[in-house]
């Protein structure tokens, strides 16, 4: 008789690849957090933007919108470490939610493809598929949005990203792949980039990842999803795990839009994010780097309430402010 498939790679048992390949998926998760729905000053729906693939975003739009004040949009890319979340999940939804309501922007969430079904470059193509559908919806009277991203409602040359963990890294790619301008999605242009606690990778560790594990979050999970997510057979110094490793693109020579780096300084991921703030600098990129003492990973999205949640979204406010002055 042959033995039963065995459990190889387990993500907290949402995720699990067995030994036969096999990759289970739980359609029954436990959120230790409820799904906001009182937030009253925000209507939301959900649109397809990639037919192929079977991707669909989610448009949160605040009910303040005038036609005498038109909103920017952010575009707000989720985390999970290229393997999990999803537009639905409380963590995005209720980001989103703060998000389009303290800072008066549209917000669009685009799902991605996860690995380890799809691996990179899958989920940084289907965030270049996100943009392109946004800037196809600026360039038709009547979208499929409707009314909720229409022209005279919303500002489509005020266009932030902003990346979460995961998402942040796939900002970062996104920020090189359009440049400064991003003039291939005209008439959209992005403005700036916003990457909460990236999750850039490395092989040699830094002092951070050395450090104590996180509460919710450990070396061996951060490999785990390093592991299920890049191209079979490569590394962590992979350029699409490691910005500044030995076969990355030297961005020296490449013209970006103003990033703003925020992280919580008890990460395993700050030494990371800092370092990437600092070589960015040095080169010249306009780029601000802001810690948030004691924080750990996805201080913002588990609790977008809190005080530092505030203080992150007046960073973010402060920052928009700044790149639209500069434009």
């Amino acid at each position: 008789m042959g033995s039963f498939p065995q459990i190889v790679e387990d993500c907290m048992g949402v995720l699990q690849v067995l030994s036969d390949g096999t990759v289970f998926r739980s359609k029954n998760i436990q959120f230790n957090m409820p799904v906001i729905h009182h937030e009253n000053s925000v209507d939301f729906k959900d649109a397809m933007f990639d037919k192929n693939h079977n991707l669909h975003l989610r448009i949160y739009k605040p009910k303040s919108a005038s036609k005498f004040h038109k909103l920017p949009i952010i575009v707000f890319i989720h985390g999970g470490g290229f393997c999990l979340g999803s537009r639905t999940w409380p963590t995005c939804h209720n980001s989103c939610l703060r998000l389009a309501s303290a800072l008066e922007a549209v917000v669009v969430a685009p799902d991605y493809r996860l690995a380890p079904e799809h691996r990179l470059p899958a989920a940084m193509d289907d965030a270049a598929s996100a943009m392109k559908w946004l800037q196809s919806q600026a360039l038709r009277e009547n979208s499929s949005s409707g009314a909720w991203l229409s022209s005279g409602e919303v500002e489509f040359d005020q266009v932030f990203v902003l990346g979460d963990s995961s998402g942040g890294n796939i900002a970062h790619h996104l920020a090189v792949r359009l440049g400064a301008g991003s003039r291939e999605l005209a008439p959209v242009r992005v403005r700036g980039y916003v990457l909460l606690a990236p999750f850039f990778g490395g092989v040699v560790r830094t002092k951070s990842e050395s450090g104590p594990s996180e509460a919710l979050l450990n070396l061996e999970i951060l490999d785990r999803f390093w592991r299920l997510s890049m191209p079979m057979g490569e590394t962590r110094d992979h350029p699409f795990a490691n910005p500044f490793g030995p076969w990355s693109p030297r961005l020296q020579s490449v013209e970006l839009d103003p990033i703003l780096v925020v992280v919580g300084g008890n990460e395993l991921l700050k030494d990371r994010a800092e370092d990437y703030a600092t070589r960015l600098n040095d080169m010249g990129k306009k780029t601000q780097y802001v810690e948030f003492h004691g924080k750990e990973h996805g201080y913002f999205n588990y609790d977008p309430y809190s005080d530092a949640a505030h203080q992150t979204l007046q960073l973010i406010k402060s920052f928009m402010c700044d790149c639209d002055n500069s434009a």
